[in-house]
């Protein structure tokens, strides 16, 4: 895959990190969308997905998607640079445009507030949220083990998202805001579309479909 300048690629994220607006822009919450990649490493595929979902019945109203060959190689806390071009590709081709996009990752829980959620709502100009299944940073307690139980999670003193119980006697999940939206509005929405399964319904659904993709030959 060649060489990348992880130093460059460093700067790059704290200069964007300055143009991170955790203030909700959301005037009306009427759609919500989830994005996730999967890959089939053996044959160096990867596919995009984004589902767009009626926030109040979590009915699927659109997906859409795309396929390719990852051309950054995995790397921790450098994810967007992998997986955003194909998420962005997948999103261009959406006749709907939702209001909120949940990304299946990191927001501002990262070691320079840059997660995938964050870099792409500042590429798209658009809400977005991460929701991780683990943690990348930040210290926290432990919440109750029933449904709804919520702790902050704290990185470098600052509060960056929260860790949440989203089923009973189940590990928690972990959300932070990624771009134009709050730390409290991250959390009840992301809260607002979680069903009977640990992830929230649009990353659910997203993963699925991107299993389905990938499993297709192109």
């Amino acid at each position: 895959m060649g060489n990348f300048d992880l130093n460059k690629l460093r700067v790059l994220q704290e200069s964007l990190r300055n143009r991170v607006i955790l203030k909700s822009r959301i005037k009306s919450l009427k759609t919500v969308a989830g994005a996730d990649v999967s890959y089939s490493r053996k044959e160096n595929r990867m596919v995009a997905v984004i589902v767009v979902m009626d926030f109040d019945t979590l009915e699927v109203i659109e997906t859409a998607y795309h396929r390719g060959s990852p051309e950054f190689p995995y790397i921790p806390t450098f994810l967007s640079f992998r997986e955003l071009p194909s998420i962005v590709k997948a999103f261009r081709r959406l006749k709907t445009i939702p209001d909120v996009i949940i990304v299946d990752g990191q927001g501002i829980a990262h070691p320079r507030r840059l997660g995938i959620a964050t870099h792409l709502g500042l590429e798209l100009d658009i809400p977005t949220i991460g929701c991780a299944k683990n943690r990348l940073v930040g210290e926290y307690k432990d919440p109750c083990n029933l449904k709804g139980c919520v702790e902050p999670l704290i990185y470098e003193s600052e509060q960056v998202g929260w860790v949440v119980r989203t089923r009973d006697n189940v590990k928690p999940v972990f959300i932070s805001p990624g771009h134009l939206v709050s730390l409290s509005d991250s959390l009840d929405i992301v809260m607002g579309t979680v069903r009977k399964f640990r992830l929230p319904e649009p990353i659910r659904m997203a993963h699925i479909l991107s299993r389905a993709r990938i499993s297709v030959q192109p």
